[in-house]
């Protein structure tokens, strides 16, 4: 479930204990954060990201911010804004950031995307992506309640809520 060499991280340690369980979540999981998913590595870590921060997953949280906020051209400011702000920080200058926490947002607190801003997907995004991106913050609101409730401890070296604060000035207001 890792690259080669690397130890599998708390997370894939404790889904191994149920193996038919462990062996789904790899393919699913591998779709996921795979090229083959139709949204792209920034798209699909803004919606990761906020949907970790807003279930409360510091873990999952930091293990992507740790691995993949650069990759993702994440600013610190937008870390945390993702963590604790919303899409209307000056941060976000792109429509389209803006409309992916929107979505996380509306599916987290809702459980369902109103006409306005289904018709706002809609003109961004195709219907496979936004498939991908519906499936994509159900599957991390999955994964962010099993990390959650078996108290998984933040992996070595992965940051925490508490080092990304919103102010005025970090955000851009």
């Amino acid at each position: 479930m890792m690259p080669n060499g690397e130890e599998p991280i708390a997370l894939f340690r404790t889904c191994a204990r149920n193996l038919p369980l462990a062996e789904a979540l790899h393919g699913w999981g591998s779709y996921q954060l795979s090229r083959r998913l139709s949204l792209g590595l920034r798209d699909r870590e803004l919606v990761i990201d906020r949907t970790c921060a807003r279930c409360g997953c510091e873990y999952e949280w930091g293990v992507h911010v740790a691995r993949f906020a650069d990759r993702a051209g994440l600013t610190t400011q937008q870390i945390a804004s993702l963590t604790h702000g919303s899409s209307a920080d000056l941060c976000w200058t792109g429509e389209r950031d803006r409309l992916l926490l929107d979505t996380a947002d509306a599916l987290h607190d809702g459980h369902d995307i109103d006409d306005a801003l289904w018709a706002r997907l809609s003109a961004q995004f195709s219907s496979e992506q936004i498939l991908d991106l519906l499936m994509l913050c159900g599957w991390y609101h999955a994964i962010s309640f099993t990390a959650r409730a078996t108290r998984l401890p933040p992996e070595p070296g992965a940051p925490r809520f508490d080092a990304f604060h919103t102010t005025d000035s970090e955000v851009g207001r």
